[in-house]
């Protein structure tokens, strides 16, 4: 059985657990996931984002054949068993395509789906609640779940011609925050209305089954809500489970389907718990993973300028300061005031547009004269103590190597190890 049908299902007959899904395509923030889930024993969900991975490349340069051969290859490295890694597509739909009329934007959504199955991603958030350039708004959710349906049926079409049969698993549900956090100041969040989470639900059920899909509903899994957890630039919102009781309340009418909850970053070990107890059983984390690896970096520059002489670093400040001037449409749309407030947030946001940037060749070039440098030399503890004081903790205790690369997985594995704790059995996490 999938081992995340088979988490859902343990959930759903009353075991505390979860699985947290990794939404992000840098080599060191997987390397650091799949080691979390090595130690651990778990299965690890990473999924790629439309945004990221589509037919054409993404931002990252990757189609989902090379996304998925690139993760499994560094699974290989790490020792991560093949049959525990979970394979998953987030925002699946016409988003990329918005600025296209509906049929275009949806062909190109049908190419988008079948790409993903053909590269082996097992589990597909079907995402059509983004209107196209000649939709009437609002956008009604029969529609929005119709265009759904039709995105399940080529993938199970697809599915059963290159596999025999289609175990897809799939996710649906259109109350979705903004990919990467938002983009204005949080003053308030709604929760999502038990009746509305309803309504998506009965939607795309009867989409489903005009498409003749009452098979693949078996197999959808979770519903994606607003469950209160949210970021800005600046801010976070916290969990307050008081005010997600009703919505909590409202999926255990519903045998087989947990919640799914995006943009968990940033939230406190208490709460990814809580999150899992009232059945937001999936919890995603992405820009936060990036952020703690710019954090990593960025320390990790400031050893480089105490130890080497000028001419010999890696300037990776400069170079990607430089990188986001030249490039500016990451970015320059979601930060606004003064150039000293521009300039911070391209550092320092909780949004970390920065990680759109990290695959340019000059800061790809950048990022390795770094590591170069500092793997060459030793690093003093004193050094480590001043811009990575956990790292030195752990240095100090034997159990992490003073070198580059293992201090920068392990900070990065700071902001997995809560979701991993919060995930396991509270039984397990007794014994």
């Amino acid at each position: 059985m999938n081992p995340l049908l088979q988490l859902v299902r343990r959930h759903r007959q009353g075991e505390h657990v979860g699985i947290f899904s990794v939404c992000s395509a840098h080599p060191l923030v997987l390397e650091a996931a799949l080691i979390q889930a090595r130690e651990n024993q778990t299965a690890l969900l990473v999924e790629a984002t439309s945004n990221q991975v589509d037919q054409f490349g993404g931002y990252t340069g990757m189609r989902p054949h090379g996304f998925s051969e690139h993760l499994t290859q560094l699974a290989q490295g790490c020792g991560f068993p093949a049959d525990k890694l979970i394979l998953g597509g987030d925002h699946l739909g016409p988003n990329r395509w918005q600025s296209l009329p509906a049929a275009e934007a949806m062909e190109h959504a049908r190419d988008l789906i079948a790409a993903y199955v053909a590269a082996g991603f097992q589990k597909l958030h079907l995402d059509c609640s983004m209107a196209c350039a000649d939709d009437e708004l609002p956008l009604d959710d029969a529609l929005v779940a119709a265009r759904a349906a039709d995105l399940a049926r080529v993938a199970e079409e697809v599915g059963r011609h290159l596999y025999g049969r289609s175990e897809l698993l799939y996710v649906v549900g259109t109350e979705v925050p903004t990919p990467g956090g938002a983009q204005e100041h949080l003053d308030e969040l709604a929760v999502t209305r038990p009746e509305a989470a309803e309504r998506t639900l009965l939607a795309h059920r009867e989409a489903f089954a005009a498409a003749g899909l009452n098979d693949a509903w078996q197999r959808v899994i979770a519903l994606v809500v607003q469950p209160g957890v949210e970021f800005d630039h600046i801010s976070v919102a916290n969990y307050q489970p008081a005010a997600a009781t009703a919505l909590s309340r409202m999926i255990e009418g519903h045998p087989g389907l947990v919640y799914e909850a995006h943009s968990t970053d940033y939230q406190t070990p208490a709460a990814y718990r809580q999150l899992v107890r009232d059945h937001f059983a999936i919890l995603k984390v992405g820009p936060a993973l990036t952020f703690a690896l710019r954090e990593a970096l960025y320390a990790l520059a400031g050893i480089e300028n105490e130890l080497l002489p000028e001419k010999e670093r890696s300037h990776l400040r400069k170079v990607l300061e430089q990188s986001m001037l030249e490039r500016p449409a990451f970015w320059q749309s979601h930060y606004h005031g003064s150039q000293t407030e521009c300039r911070l947030a391209r550092s320092f946001s909780y949004s970390d547009r920065i990680r759109y940037y990290w695959p340019i060749p000059a800061v790809e070039a950048s990022c390795q004269t770094l590591l170069n440098n500092l793997s060459a030399v030793a690093l003093p503890e004193t050094l480590l103590s001043q811009y990575l004081p956990a790292q030195y903790q752990r240095v100090r205790a034997g159990t992490l190597e003073a070198k580059p690369k293992a201090l920068v997985i392990d900070c990065v594995r700071e902001v997995l190890r809560p979701y991993a704790a919060a995930c396991r059995a509270e039984t397990e996490e007794q014994s």
